[in-house]
């Protein structure tokens, strides 16, 4: 099966320690996820102490300063962890309770020791729930021309503005927040730690999605939001580069999602095929679907490939901005094709409710839109081609 060899076939990117963490999270898995899903996915919602049990075990520390509470760690330790976690069969669930991993290294990078202990610590030990908040009503993928304002008066700033498909935002203790303090433009962007419990601040109730039910989302609102000078992260106006920065993980996360889905479709439909029978013989008797599932392992397999590649680049510390992007594109491309090839080998069954491949079917749709759509990924690729 893919889902079991993808662990032991890639001895290039991961060493025994990562295959130790793999263990460990597959068994939290197993234990305190997979019996709860189906109930949490038709809930729209899974309990608060998940992040704590996380916490608890050191996974929500990986690739953070044992300084802060984190556990240190390559990108393999967070390709590890990300694998593992999705093969819960729900990207949704993941997106949620990894929401962290693209709220906190804008912190982790660019904070100051006391935001650090602050906004770091407690997350990583899962008392507090950290969110990301980029995407306006008003547009989605332009990050340049964002609306939310923060006026600078004494001692606060003023926040008003609002942002919408903020994941964990009902969740969430605090919001790692970008913000307008200058000009137009990407030069006018800051970044704002922003309590949720701060006056001004509210959020709305959990937006109804086509997928990722688990998946824990909603639109945020400021109306004259005093938010400390004090959480400003980094410099005033170079907010902008920070979340370029930042998207680099969150588009490997997204490719990872992306080829997890693609493996889990795989997987169903490998099994499906020998024990469903059409005319008098398995479905595995028939060429057309022995070569579709070919061309499904095989797109598979070069979109891992080609995932580990630029992760092991980017572990290197080689930049990988246009090659990211590429791999997004791609992982995603493949999970489209082989998750619509996996709903066509289960028919009817793969229309309805209960059946993984229908959950991974609309669940993959938004994995293309997310961090940045394909047709923003073409345009980086196409600037730094040409």
């Amino acid at each position: 099966m893919v889902a079991e060899s993808s662990g032991t076939a890639y001895q290039e990117y991961f060493s025994k320690e990562h295959q130790m963490l793999r263990r460990a999270v597959k068994d939290f898995v197993k234990k305190e996820i997979i019996p709860y899903i189906e109930e949490w996915e038709e809930a729209n919602d899974f309990p608060r102490e998940l992040y704590k049990k996380l916490g608890d075990l050191g996974f929500n520390g990986i690739g953070y300063p044992e300084e802060y509470g984190g556990t240190g760690g390559d990108i393999f330790d967070q390709v590890v962890i990300s694998e593992e976690l999705c093969r819960c069969g729900s990207t949704g669930l993941v997106a949620s309770i990894g929401s962290h991993g693209i709220a906190l290294p804008p912190i982790a990078a660019h904070g100051t020791h006391e935001q650090k202990e602050k906004y770091l610590r407690p997350v990583i030990e899962g008392n507090r729930v950290a969110a990301l908040g980029i995407t306006e009503p008003s547009g989605g993928s332009d990050v340049a021309n964002l609306k939310t304002t923060a006026v600078k008066e004494g001692d606060y700033y003023i926040v008003n503005g609002s942002k919408t498909f903020i994941t964990s935002a009902l969740h969430a203790d605090q919001i790692t927040c970008a913000v307008r303090t200058g000009g137009e433009g990407a030069h006018g962007i800051s970044f704002l730690v922003i309590d949720t419990d701060s006056p001004g601040f509210s959020v709305s109730k959990e937006l109804k999605k086509m997928g990722w039910w688990a998946s824990n989302t909603g639109e945020i609102f400021f109306d004259n939001c005093k938010v400390p000078v004090e959480n400003l992260i980094g410099e005033e106006n170079k907010g902008f580069y920070y979340i370029m920065e930042n998207f680099q993980a969150e588009r490997l996360s997204l490719c990872i999602m992306a080829n997890i889905t693609s493996e889990l479709a795989l997987n169903e439909c490998l099994k499906y095929a020998k024990e469903r029978e059409a005319f008098g013989r398995p479905l595995t008797g028939f060429q057309v679907t022995r070569h579709k599932l070919a061309d499904m392992a095989t797109l598979l397999e070069a979109s891992r490939e080609f995932t580990y590649r630029v992760a092991a680049k980017m572990n290197a510390g080689v930049n990988q901005v246009k090659e990211v992007s590429m791999a997004k594109n791609f992982a995603c491309t493949v999970s489209n094709q082989v998750t619509f090839d996996a709903t066509q080998i289960f028919g009817g069954y793969g229309f309805m409710r209960g059946y993984l491949v229908e959950r991974l079917y609309r669940d993959n749709r938004i994995l293309s839109i997310g961090g940045g759509t394909q047709e923003i990924m073409k345009e980086i690729i196409s600037k730094m081609i040409l």
